[in-house]
């Protein structure tokens, strides 16, 4: 059997700059043979060592683009790097155009909307008999995306309305999908996580040694959040609530960004400065012990296209406290607002420290219904995020649909 050929757009690829989006497309095409389904991807290049082309897995990888020798982060926001993602919505169509030339794609898949969905559209719209999916993975409020995306509105309204498919992380994402024109099928298949290796258990003596590590001492609570330092994950907010809990309650931050030199400030303000630990950007491998480790996971987002972070938790067995923003509701149940669901987490509102200190004691205070609570979201996060389930779906739901 000759297998179908998918062309994927994706700003990024391994094996640098990779984010949510990235995983996913590695995680969903590396278990889908390739007697099934040959993917092609055009990415933006950025780094002069990588080559302009190779196979990573399942993905034969075309890179495009302005580079720099070894970029870091910082060198993406600066020249000419910072141009790549506007000249990607046009390269990537005439480098798509080309290819197809020589390989006949049968489907397109834009990853992204604010990212790809206009390359998308206009390859769609040269090449009306090849089929397009379209898949939402926004996380940032859809008011701050469509004001990203002006410039180019009328060509970001088309990523939507040409597409043949639609697949969305959540049914926050899925409405979105039809507010802005598109009518087609869709299919809200969520991300997964690596539910094996945060479920892993890890010896005592390990864990002993990272609590050293971190200073914990008996009666010490640790929260903890993963998350990069931006303003739409309001650590801000955690850190204000912590001036309203006991001085035994710590809270752990594992990640960088932007919001850092302010967070250090306020923690400052509120006397807190010995109760906030920074700890940088930790390996992703090493996450599940720093869970372990900790006594509640808290992101209350201001927005959220799904957040793999909290499921993470869920898998490694801690209570999460979060808001139920975007997609966060579709598995964020709390028991006095969703009595309809077994509980899986403590739902707070947005911009309310009083309301995270309040559901932090109700955690504390309650253990024989934390447990229970825990336990819901285990099994949530075993039965229904896990990679290979995820992966079946898009092969039989969107490919095999998409493709016939």
């Amino acid at each position: 059997m000759t297998p179908k050929k998918v062309l994927i757009f994706s700003l990024a690829y391994y094996p640098k700059h990779v984010g949510g989006a990235e995983v996913a497309i590695k995680e969903i095409t590396d278990r889908i043979h390739s007697s099934e389904i040959e993917f092609h991807m055009v990415a933006l290049r950025f780094d002069d060592t990588l080559p302009k082309e190779e196979k990573i897995g399942n993905v034969f990888v075309h890179r495009i683009g302005p580079v720099r020798h070894e970029p870091r982060m910082a060198d993406l926001r600066k020249f000419p790097l910072y141009l790549n993602k506007f000249l990607y919505q046009f390269l990537a169509v005439y480098e798509a155009g080309k290819l197809h030339k020589k390989y006949r794609f049968d489907a397109v898949w834009a990853m992204m909307a604010h990212s790809t969905g206009v390359p998308g559209g206009l390859f769609k719209t040269f090449h009306p008999e090849v089929k397009y999916l379209l898949t939402l993975q926004e996380g940032d409020p859809i008011p701050y995306i469509k004001r990203k995306m002006l410039p180019l509105y009328p060509l970001f309204v088309r990523g939507f309305s040409k597409a043949d498919m639609v697949q969305t992380i959540s049914t926050y994402l899925s409405k979105w999908a039809y507010d802005m024109g598109f009518t087609g099928p869709l299919e809200t298949i969520p991300n997964a996580v690596d539910t094996e290796r945060f479920s892993e258990e890890y010896p005592e003596a390990e864990l002993s040694s990272l609590k050293n590590k971190l200073g914990k001492k008996e009666g010490d609570v640790f929260l903890i959040t993963t998350s990069r330092l931006v303003k739409k994950n309001a650590s801000d907010d955690v850190v204000r609530a912590l001036a309203l809990l006991p001085k035994n309650i710590k809270f752990l931050i594992l990640g960088i960004g932007p919001d850092e030199e302010m967070l250090r400030s306020l923690s400052k303000e509120k006397e807190a400065e010995d109760r906030v630990l920074f700890l940088g950007q930790v390996d992703h491998s090493e996450m599940p012990k720093y869970l372990k480790v900790s006594d509640i996971f808290i992101r209350p987002s201001l927005s959220e296209g799904m957040g793999n972070s909290f499921v993470e938790a869920f898998a490694t067995g801690i209570p999460v406290i979060a808001t139920q923003e975007g997609g966060i509701a579709d598995f964020l149940f709390d028991s006095e607002l969703n009595p309809e669901h077994a509980p899986t987490g403590r739902a707070v509102g947005v911009r309310d420290p009083r309301g995270i200190a309040r559901a932090v004691n109700k955690i504390l205070e309650n253990k024989e219904e934390t447990k229970a609570m825990v336990e819901n979201a285990r099994t949530l996060a075993l039965e229904k995020y896990d990679w290979n389930i995820v992966a079946e779906n898009m092969r039989k739901k969107v490919f095999g649909r998409l493709l016939g």
